[in-house]
């Protein structure tokens, strides 16, 4: 049974950081990309960051996020983690990992085309 469970998310002030950990059972995680997705209320779901299978070497950030976001993975512990920086209030979402199993090392694609899902962590921003 696959199981993909976010964790990290809190409440922090503008300027403020947090780490958002992706952590993954049942699948192999060498195989599949990983990407993180936000959602605010009343908007639809968006593409924050993802990385690609195997090493990580291919990476993808949305300009919204571009130089405060940094994401990566440690495959021994089927894990990633997203770096988030210099927060701003328009961060203010819940936040989903979606794995989904790649024969190259591309990661984008919507978030329809991602096979497993996480439960989502909140992130707050305060101005």
């Amino acid at each position: 049974q696959v199981q993909v469970e976010e964790s990290g998310g809190g409440s922090v002030q503008a300027g403020g950081s947090l780490t958002l950990n992706c952590t993954t059972s049942g699948l192999t995680f060498r195989d599949y990309a990983v990407g993180w997705f936000r959602q605010a209320p009343g908007k639809a779901r968006e593409g924050v960051a993802c990385i690609g299978r195997g090493s990580g070497r291919t990476v993808y950030y949305a300009d919204s996020v571009k130089g405060r976001a940094t994401i990566s993975k440690y495959n021994y512990y089927t894990t990633v983690w997203l770096q988030m920086t210099d927060l701003k209030p328009e961060d203010t979402a819940t936040y989903y990992c979606a794995a989904d199993r790649r024969d190259n090392d591309s990661c984008r694609g919507p978030a329809s085309v991602y096979d497993y899902w996480g439960q989502g962590t909140q992130v707050t921003v305060s101005s």
